[in-house]
């Protein structure tokens, strides 16, 4: 369902794009869930509190899906080689990640949550 539905469900205005990910009860408090951007781009939905992030869903590091990782006091954790980031910023906090994760503006609109990236292919950190 998390490609077709974020594909189809792209609305575009000055420059930016919104991309539909996924409803907010799919994320409950604390956890998170890979979605995708035009069917080929992973991005990671956070919901911290109630506060939801998305940040680009592979480690700047080494090519590994973040959803493997885990959460802890406001960080993700990446399971491959245990590099830390910042979830308010995408900043690494320990090595061996030395570039910091693509953040993207997330907005709650009727209980979906999407994020507004630039048109094009989607910004990520390598």
């Amino acid at each position: 369902m998390g490609r077709g539905l974020a594909a189809r469900r792209s609305v575009r205005s000055r420059g930016l794009r919104r991309v539909d990910l996924l409803g907010v009860d799919e994320v409950p408090d604390g956890t998170m869930k890979m979605a995708w951007v035009d069917g080929t781009d992973q991005v990671l939905v956070i919901n911290t509190g109630g506060e939801f992030r998305a940040v680009q869903g592979i480690c700047s590091h080494e090519y590994f899906e973040l959803d493997k990782g885990f959460l802890t006091g406001g960080t993700l954790t990446c399971a491959l080689h245990l590099s830390r980031f910042d979830l308010r910023d995408g900043e690494p906090l320990d090595p061996p990640a030395e570039v910091p994760l693509a953040v993207y503006p997330v907005v709650v609109e009727n209980g979906r949550i999407l994020i507004e990236i630039p048109d094009g292919p989607l910004p990520v950190n390598q």
